[in-house]
């Protein structure tokens, strides 16, 4: 496998000024009528000076092969002369975006769910980038589909049907990008691409589940709150009785007890108003 080898090459001004001053010279031979010379000039200049002579961009690089063979990599940017037999080969070492189509999967527990994720990356090595896979745009998407499903497949939506999972797509965001990060890393380091960022855009039930899965976490989250409620209705009502019993103020027996805690109850879990009768007679009456 090649590894990147950077070049410095020499500038390409002074190849310039040789070009054109051996153009110049050709156009005085052809005028005084030297005309194998001026021929053999132009022939010197358009094929070993003229072709030598590269322009690299900000944030790009030139890949350089010489009959088959790697040369180097000019990663600088400028004006510069290179064998002018060389292959070159532009590649951008800018970062690039990738958003992810949304891929249909079935998460942990078998549910199908809806995932896509956006993934910022950059070339690292040109040398593999060009080399090591036959196209290194196509390699990106293909295993970053691969990486979104392998994560969809390997947590649970939520914790609805798995309550021990540490993670979940849903609420572990930053674990979940950060795992999903590490395993694009490593596998696109064979095209020497470096992952910047990798983040799910979109997160969903599949919609054959999604209603079914809807009224199933709106059940929970009114099991949850209500589950609330008598626990801090019980603790009201312990309360009062002890109070009651502190201060002495009235003396209940089991059977009265038992109708107060009922009462209080009904009053602080109902999720109504509730209107009060008020007795009129004695206590037992």
């Amino acid at each position: 496998m090649n590894k990147e080898k950077i070049i410095t090459a020499p500038s390409g001004f002074l190849a310039l000024f040789l070009a054109v001053a051996l153009l110049i010279a050709a156009v005085f031979c052809f005028v005084a009528e030297i005309i194998i010379a001026g021929v053999i000039i132009v022939i010197v200049d358009f094929v070993f000076v003229f072709p030598g002579l590269v322009i690299v961009n900000p944030n790009e690089s030139k890949v350089l092969t010489l009959f088959g063979k790697y040369v180097g990599t000019i990663k600088a940017d400028g004006f510069f002369w290179v064998n002018p037999f060389t292959v070159k080969k532009k590649i951008s070492l800018r970062a690039f975006n990738l958003n992810g189509q949304q891929l249909k999967v079935n998460d942990s527990v078998g549910n199908p769910i809806e995932i896509a994720a956006v993934i910022v990356w950059q070339i690292k090595d040109t040398a593999k980038a060009v080399f090591s896979v036959e196209n290194y745009l196509q390699y990106v998407n293909i295993q970053s589909e691969a990486a979104v499903r392998h994560l969809a497949n390997s947590f649970p939506y939520d914790n609805i049907e798995d309550e021990s999972a540490d993670i979940t797509l849903r609420g572990g965001a930053d674990q979940v990008s950060f795992l999903l990060e590490k395993e694009l890393n490593e596998r696109l380091e064979r095209a020497g691409i470096e992952i910047l960022e990798a983040r799910i855009s979109h997160l969903a039930y599949a919609p054959e589940i999604a209603h079914a899965m809807l009224q199933r976490q709106q059940a929970s989250a009114i099991i949850s709150a209500r589950r609330l409620i008598v626990e801090g209705a019980v603790g009201m009502v312990e309360m009062a009785l002890n109070r009651m019993t502190e201060k002495n103020l009235i003396d209940l027996d089991e059977e009265r007890k038992a109708a107060m805690v009922s009462n209080l109850l009904v009053v602080l879990c109902g999720d109504r108003s509730v209107s009060p009768v008020v007795n009129t007679g004695t206590l037992y009456h």
